[in-house]
């Protein structure tokens, strides 16, 4: 197996965090620093930060309704509450698409690197469901723009058309396959609206509705959820 694959098997970054980790010699593999494109075994002594590490048996996938306030970030010592701080998890995990500290709703983490892989790759066209409510009255026009596609200046991308569903005067359902930074709020931006609160309510198989939690509190999927989750990413639950 790859390193970087290992690595993210063992739940301890996606396997593009793990290159990067690779390449700033934070890895060695039997006592030496490792090289990228190396082919490891069980057998191997892989250390992270020379902390040794290994695959778990059986990955466990969290559904957690991230409330307003909570930043998802492992890093920002300056943070007042961050996921993983208020979840305490007995086990390391990550989350696979983050939401900004002004959003809330639901946020998978896991301790599968390859799940989390498989998950934010772009092209896998995975999608992501938010309620969305902004600051003017929505017209047929802003609608119609938003779900054909937005130009996004500051990143000089034009998002996927994706579905878009009026839900009130104000608000709007959305279904997106992307994950540009701050996508939501950057498309209504640009169409001349503010975003007042943006909820994820699905990300692929999961609903926020069905896992009966409320904002704060977490639920351990259960088998038959997680081999949903993983057959839409194209992976084999072990």
């Amino acid at each position: 197996m790859r390193l970087n694959k290992f690595i993210a098997a063992c739940g301890i970054c996606s396997r593009r965090d793990a290159d990067k980790l690779i390449m700033a010699g934070r890895v060695k593999v039997n006592g030496k620093i490792a090289d990228t494109g190396l082919q490891v075994s069980e057998t191997d002594e892989v250390l992270v930060d020379d902390k040794k590490i290994g695959t778990v048996n059986k990955h466990v996938v969290l559904a957690y309704y991230k409330p307003v306030g909570v930043v998802c970030t492992e890093r920002d010592a300056h943070a007042e509450k961050t996921v993983i701080s208020e979840i305490k998890y007995d086990r390391r995990v990550t989350y696979a698409g983050r939401l900004d500290k002004d959003s809330e709703g639901l946020l998978l983490l896991t301790d599968d690197g390859n799940l989390i892989n498989a998950m934010m790759r772009g092209a896998n066209m995975h999608e992501k469901e938010y309620e969305v409510e902004v600051d003017k009255n929505l017209t047929g026009d802003f609608l119609k723009k938003l779900s054909q596609g937005v130009y996004l200046e500051e990143l000089d991308k034009t998002t996927r058309p994706c579905s878009v569903t009026r839900t009130g005067k104000k608000s709007f359902k959305i279904i997106i396959t992307q994950g540009l930074n701050r996508q939501i709020r950057r498309m209504c931006a640009a169409l001349g609206a503010e975003v007042v609160s943006l909820k994820r309510i699905r990300v692929m198989t999961v609903t926020l509705s069905d896992m009966n939690i409320k904002a704060g509190e977490y639920k351990v999927l259960s088998n038959l959820e997680m081999q949903k989750l993983y057959r839409a990413a194209g992976l084999e639950l072990q």
